[in-house]
This record gives structure tokens, sequence and C-alpha cells, in this order.
């Protein structure tokens, strides 16, 4: 997909960033740490300031996004990034889009003076914690409850920022 261009979403875009997030939960809800259920019931200005935040990354091939990543601060962690909300599209898969997504991100957390990118991988997910560590994330030995499933963990992974 060499036609796919990765750029920080603005205010203008927050319905093709309702429109991929509502697709991501709905093809690979045991991914993230929130619901299809749960973001469908989100009003149109919850999506407008989430675009509007600038902190949103899509993947764009013509006219449909085929991605997204979405950075964020955690508190008390001010000089590290999170990635959150990370998909790519099944049929972009494979061609690039994922790596290009994480060094926009990336490339936009070093530019705020942040010194490391994290992530969550949920367990089970080894596509994604293969990903990760072809790109040079490490799993840190820390562990949550994935929010979106009690009954699941996830763990940590972090990569140096230069």
């Amino acid at each position: 997909m060499s036609d796919v261009v990765v750029s920080r979403a603005t205010a203008k875009d927050w319905r093709t960033v309702r429109v991929v997030r509502l697709r991501a939960l709905a093809s690979d809800p045991g991914a993230f740490g929130s619901s299809l259920a749960r973001e469908r019931g989100f009003d149109d200005d919850v999506w407008r300031a989430r675009a509007a935040a600038g902190q949103t990354f899509l993947a764009i091939s013509g006219e449909l996004a085929v991605g997204i990543v979405t950075l964020r601060v955690e508190s008390g962690r001010a000089r590290e990034r999170q990635l959150t909300s990370m998909w790519v599209a099944p049929e972009a898969r494979g061609d690039g889009v994922g790596p290009r997504l994480v060094q926009a991100a990336g490339d936009a957390a070093a530019l705020e003076g942040a010194l490391v990118l994290t992530l969550f991988v949920a367990d089970g997910n080894d596509r994604a914690r293969r990903f990760y560590e072809r790109l040079g994330f490490r799993a840190t030995g820390e562990r949550e409850t994935l929010p979106s499933n009690p009954c699941l963990g996830e763990e940590r992974y972090a990569i140096g920022l230069a």
C-alpha cells in the first residue's frame, strides 16, 4: 500500500476517527481496553474532542482509513508517551502501514520531549506482540488487567526514543 498517507488527525477529521475506531473495535474486540458498545455510545462532541486533541494519527489509502494510533501521556510519566488504539485494517496488514503509524507517533512523541514510547499488549495477542518486538519494543514485566475483559491481562512494552 504505497499510496498510504499517515498524518495527524485534526478537528475536521473527527468523522474518520470515529469510523476507523469503531471498525477497529468491531474487527478486533479483544485487542483493546474499550468496547464497541461503549464507544458507539459516544456523542459527536466526544469524537470531535478526540480528533481536535491532535494526538491521533490516521493511515489513509485513497479515501479509506486503513489504520489508527493515538498517543497519550500517563499520569506520573511525563517523559513517556503511550501508544493506544493501534489498529491496521485486515486488508492493509503486512503492507507496512503499522510501522508507519508507529513511526509517525514516535516522531511526534520525541518532538514533545518524550524519551520512551510504551504500549500494552493483551494476553493472547501474539501477532501484535511479535509486531512490536520486530520494531524494537521490549516487555517491561509490568502487567495490568485488560479493562475490557477482567479475565485477561496485558503487558507493557517500551522502546527508547532518539
